[in-house]
């Protein structure tokens, strides 16, 4: 009898780093080629109207006559008039909710037609047109329409037609999620990196970077997960360890001023709520007997449950709720004062000149520190979401004790 004929083994392909750099390469030219394809032109009429504007610059579009004229209306239609054009007076809280919401485009620097950004695919789905896709660009930094598109004064896709009433579909790649695929890949590099290294250096210590990253993932299974959680310990780890690197991975980038940094993906109430609703799910499709019996069936006399019943079923609901709130509200404010103390350079600085030389080393002592500060709360604010969804699982999955 012949030999059976062995089967081979995928598993250790995925774990070389050949298909690392592989699947990130991947990842990246998929990014890159989203972005060329938004990139072409839909139409010979709108290419020979705007055919002048290139995609693929990421500096400012100089205005043109007939922008100006039509544009008269607002602020700088002053010109098209003959009419002296002062400068703008610098608004903080314009500039400041600009830079912590969500944008079809990467702002690196500059204001207003000076500005300088990297353009992003914006992707749309209309009932009339079906899925139309075209680079930012083409909002010329939201003073131009395309395609029958513009940009409304809070940064959102709308119709140019204001009588259209037509529902847009707005599915592009803003800056939040470019910011967050740029993390998951950073994630994945380390952790598929460290999972190869350990492979082949069978019990001995990591090194160089891996050996910071050792700590801080045993700190989450013996000091958050196993007092927590106990013996099902193992099951929830992906999950913690994945919600504890997101958050902390993007609260970090937040933090770096420039490209791939500056965006607010944790401070996007968005993002943290689905978060919370990967943990309201998590918990609730896990809890056991004595879970639900504690909710709908406390030990408490029967006359009772009318008020025990309800305030239970409002704690399911407000844990993930108390979570989201968290996440977002601590890591906006931070932003919120970082962005105000580096305005108020430019706040002084429009009353005189002077003054404004005279405040920028204390404004920028201050926003130093708090950003000093901001990485201990980046560090923080994942710590107590990892913990207290550690928590939230325990309770659920804790066996009846007699």
């Amino acid at each position: 009898m012949g030999h059976k004929k062995k089967m081979p083994d995928f598993s250790t392909f995925f774990t070389t780093s050949n298909f690392r750099k592989f699947f990130v390469a991947t990842g990246f030219l998929a990014f890159f080629a989203v972005s060329a394809l938004a990139n072409e032109t839909h139409t010979v009429s709108q290419t020979a109207s705007q055919g002048h504007v290139s995609d693929v610059e990421v500096s400012a579009h100089v205005d043109s006559a007939a922008h100006q004229e039509a544009h008269s209306n607002e602020v700088h239609g002053a010109a098209s008039h003959g009419e002296a054009h002062a400068p703008e007076k610098f608004a903080p809280g314009k500039m400041i909710m600009e830079h912590i919401a969500d944008a079809h485009d990467w702002h690196m620097w500059g204001e207003g037609h000076d500005a300088v950004s990297i353009p992003l695919p914006v992707i749309l789905y209309t009932e009339s047109k079906g899925i139309t896709i075209f680079s930012s660009a083409r909002f010329e930094h939201g003073h131009a329409a395309y395609e029958g598109f513009e940009l409304n004064e809070e940064g959102k896709v709308v119709w140019a037609d204001a009588s259209n009433t037509e529902a847009i579909y707005d599915i592009s790649l803003t800056k939040n999620v470019a910011a967050m695929l740029i993390a998951v890949l950073t994630i994945l590099l380390i952790t598929i990196g460290m999972a190869n290294s350990y492979k082949k250096n069978t019990g001995k210590a990591p090194k160089g970077f891996h050996n910071l990253v050792e700590p801080l993932i045993l700190f989450i299974r013996d000091d958050i997960a196993k007092p927590s959680i106990g013996h099902k310990t193992d099951k929830f780890m992906p999950l913690l360890l994945t919600i504890f690197s997101f958050i902390f991975v993007n609260n970090v980038f937040g933090l770096i001023p420039i490209f791939p940094g500056g965006a607010n993906v944790t401070g996007n109430i968005a993002v943290a709520m689905v978060l919370a609703l990967v943990v309201f799910v998590t918990i609730n499709l896990n809890g056991n007997k004595y879970y639900w019996k504690h909710i709908f069936m406390p030990d408490v006399p029967v006359w009772m449950y009318v008020i025990i019943i309800p305030i239970e079923i409002l704690g399911v609901v407000l844990k993930p709720l108390v979570l989201m709130l968290r996440l977002f509200a601590n890591i906006t404010a931070g932003h919120l004062i970082i962005l105000g103390f580096f305005s108020l350079i430019f706040i002084f600085g429009s009353m005189s000149q002077g003054l404004g030389y005279a405040v920028s080393p204390l404004s920028v002592a201050f926003t130093v520190f708090m950003g000093l500060l901001e990485m201990l709360v980046a560090f923080l604010q994942a710590f107590v979401f990892t913990l207290l969804t550690a928590i939230y699982i325990g309770m659920a999955v804790e066996e009846h004790h007699h």
